[in-house]
């Protein structure tokens, strides 16, 4: 009689929060998600090289519309990695908390090809040192370019 009465206690909790189903829970965690997320996130960079004869001319004609198409692609791209990503545990845009801020990293970096490749590493790889003590944790499952696009975001707060 008292397991009958704890299967039935739990069935009613279980029916009261949803049921079996969590899906706000499986989509943060569910890996397969969360890579289609980057690639559909990764896609308009991708069209944008890859992409017709006609968008190609229209993007070179304009230099400087090149620059800002690109710069706010990684911006929006670099944003969404980071929020989906742990980094926002010990990073903030504009406030210090474990490590330091975004703006302060871009301040210390000039935004170039050898910058974002060695920001890239740090997200990859970790370390400490530069920044204090406190060591950063390494993100061995993030994809190499995905790393490279969050520092690129990261680079783009440099104040002029």
């Amino acid at each position: 009689m008292k397991n009958i009465l704890t299967i039935l206690g739990c069935s009613l909790f279980l029916v009261s929060c949803g049921g079996s189903s969590n899906s706000e829970y499986e989509d943060y965690y569910d890996a397969d998600k969360r890579a289609a997320a980057t690639e559909e996130a990764a896609a308009p960079i991708e069209q944008t090289k890859v992409g017709t004869d006609a968008a190609v001319n229209e993007l070179t004609d304009s230099a400087a519309a090149t620059g800002e198409q690109l710069q706010a692609q990684n911006y929006e791209q670099g944003a969404k990695l980071i929020a989906m990503s742990d980094c926002l545990s010990c990073h903030q845009e504009k406030q210090k908390i474990v490590g330091p801020s975004y703006v302060d990293v871009a301040q210390k970096y000039e935004f170039n090809d050898k910058n974002v490749d060695y920001l890239a590493g740090k997200i990859l790889e970790g370390g400490a040192g530069v920044w204090g003590q406190v060591p950063m944790t390494p993100h061995p499952d993030l994809e190499k370019e995905d790393a490279r696009i969050m520092a690129r975001y990261i680079l783009s707060l440099r104040k002029k």
